[in-house]
């Protein structure tokens, strides 16, 4: 019988991830004692396989939201903080065609015209998904391209400049794990979820575009897939690297996920307005008549 394909990957410096083909998953902290040889202590070097694979790249996440879980805040959902969502959707998908494009070209210079090709079909399918969170804005009563153009998110900020950094490394394959992070936590998003914020709206008005596309009932669980078995076809050295940046990017992500969070209702309507330079068309949560159209509390 074939042995199982078992690959690991250093992340924390004091914690490796280490997974196998079957499924199994664990987090591995080295001995610093001679008597017990660390059999993990140096980098993994064999082929990789996609059960293994998504145990990696899935422990990098979960590790990387770790560390807030027990600080994470869960406040009710509001329209405002859609709307902040929204402006965040913006800003970390506007550039997303240009900069894989670019880390494709380094592929491409380098000899690597399989990882160029995939990342060139990533570009593609990410095209124009800016203009969804535009178009749903705009379906909220807000001018979207004033508000992209005057406000970033505090929290996406960093989240923004490690892609464009990635991607233009000499050699750009942590950006496969940056993409991973996100898409990933976007396929967990389900029908239900897209329900509760169309709760919030208005009726006849649809702002849900963008989520629906970056959920379980868009493209995302598929593109998941297709980089899970990509990644699991990597050399090892690439399948290392792919993820480290995953878990470094589920760090950035989560904190700058809790970060927005932790504001007031209060706070993110100053801030929109204060970019906006007027009113947002309604307060503290309602839109008109959103009170008498629903009585219930809205959730997400």
């Amino acid at each position: 019988m074939a042995r199982l394909v078992t690959e690991w990957v250093n992340v924390t410096g004091d914690i490796s991830i280490i997974a196998r083909e079957s499924g199994e998953v664990w987090f591995h902290t080295p001995s610093g004692t001679k008597e017990n040889v660390d059999p993990f202590a140096t980098p993994m070097t064999g082929v990789g396989s996609a059960g293994s694979t998504v145990g990696l790249l899935d422990g990098a996440i979960n590790l990387g939201f770790a560390g807030i879980e027990k600080r994470l805040a869960r406040p009710d959902p509001t329209i405002a903080g859609y709307i902040v969502a929204l402006a965040g959707a913006y800003h970390t998908s506007v550039d997303t065609p240009r900069n894989l494009r670019r880390a494709a070209g380094r592929f491409n210079e380098l000899g690597r015209p399989e990882v160029a090709a995939y990342l060139e079909e990533r570009a593609r399918e990410e095209t124009g998904h800016d203009r969804l969170a535009l178009k749903d804005l705009r379906a909220l009563g807000v001018p979207g391209e004033r508000l992209v153009a005057n406000f970033i998110p505090e929290g996406i900020k960093a989240l923004c400049k490690r892609f464009d950094d990635l991607c233009v490394q000499d050699y750009p394959m942590g950006c496969i794990g940056y993409s991973y992070c996100l898409e990933r936590i976007a396929a967990l998003k389900q029908e239900t979820d897209i329900e509760k914020v169309q709760a919030m709206c208005p009726n006849d008005v649809d702002a849900t575009r963008f989520l629906r596309s970056h959920s379980s009932l868009g493209s995302e669980a598929t593109h998941v897939e297709e980089t899970i078995e990509f990644v699991a076809s990597l050399p090892a050295n690439d399948r290392i690297r792919v993820v480290q940046e995953t878990y470094e990017s589920a760090l950035i992500l989560a904190e700058g996920y809790n970060h927005e969070l932790l504001k007031s209702e209060a706070e993110m309507l100053e801030e929109l307005e204060r970019a906006l330079g007027e009113a947002l068309p309604y307060r503290h949560s309602s839109y008109p008549l959103h009170g008498e159209k629903r009585g219930a509390r809205p959730v997400a």
